[in-house]
């Protein structure tokens, strides 16, 4: 695994174009919207792809079959040396990845299911991944005509952006809040005049806005997250934008919330947690 200046990213241009699951996270990356890492084969013709979105969200591509690329990434991956000190979350494209996966780390890969205790070293975690697809349809009859009661709902500003505590906030996503307020969207619910809720754009790449959505846990359960969310689709319907959104099937309730928001389950694909 070789480390690419970020000036080189654009030779992943055409190869992450035959990529067909969600990758909008991935080339936020290698169009320089934000700041991650690239790790390749080879500087000058590279066929093996691995690029870390700085969430901690990654993405391994290309030739499967490259043994010394395999092999450094199965230290990296393990991370036997140490070198990172917190998990990412692999999607491998083409299928072909999951059985050469599977191979290279043999008794080191758990399914989530048995990890007890949520073990988190020395080992790779094994999940699913839904992506959904958006029915405009379903969500117009599911749609609430009225929010709840002492419920207010803003477009998300600068000022919104740094305040917002979660693991899941713009802040993760965005370069900065200018950044984010001249080039994303967000809106934010606040509940008896607190900040309960925010649902953003995570990353906005041809005409297709990634949904991120987080809620205080203090707010939690109160059915707070959907009318947030419905805020930004109704932006995406009136800009155009196809609203995009994926979560693991473990997170049942990101997933419960998407299909009661208008989007259907299209694609399963193995999730890959690399624990630290």
């Amino acid at each position: 695994m070789i480390l690419l200046d970020k000036n080189e990213y654009y030779k992943l241009t055409e190869p992450l174009k035959t990529v067909t699951i969600n990758n909008l996270f991935a080339r936020s990356v290698i169009e320089n919207c934000v700041q991650g890492k690239v790790y390749v084969d080879d500087c000058d013709h590279p066929q093996t792809f691995y690029i870390i979105h700085p969430y901690g969200m990654s993405l391994l591509f290309g030739d499967c079959h490259n043994k010394e690329f395999n092999e450094s990434f199965r230290v990296y991956s393990l991370n036997t040396k140490k070198a990172r000190n917190k998990h990412e979350w692999m999607q491998a494209f083409p299928g072909d990845w999951d059985a050469v996966l599977a191979e290279l780390f043999k008794d080191s890969m758990k399914k989530s299911s048995e990890n007890i205790g949520n073990g988190r070293e020395g080992f790779i975690e094994l999940n699913t991944r839904i992506n959904f697809k958006f029915n405009q349809k379903k969500y117009f009859d599911n749609k609430e005509k009225q929010i709840a009661q002492d419920v207010k709902i803003i477009r998300t500003d600068k000022q919104i952006f740094n305040e917002m505590e979660g693991s899941v906030v713009p802040f993760y996503f965005w370069d900065s809040a200018d950044d984010f307020f001249n080039h994303g969207a967000g809106f934010s619910l606040f509940y008896n005049d607190k900040l309960a809720s925010t649902a953003y754009s995570a990353y906005i790449l041809d005409k297709k806005l990634e949904i991120g959505i987080e809620t205080v846990e203090e707010f939690r359960g109160k059915g707070l997250a959907k009318y947030t969310c419905s805020a930004l689709i109704d932006y995406c319907i009136e800009n155009e934008y196809e609203p995009v959104w994926g979560c693991r099937i473990e997170n049942t309730g990101s997933y419960k919330l998407a299909q009661k928001l208008g989007f259907e389950p299209c694609a399963e694909i193995p999730y890959y947690r690399l624990c630290k």
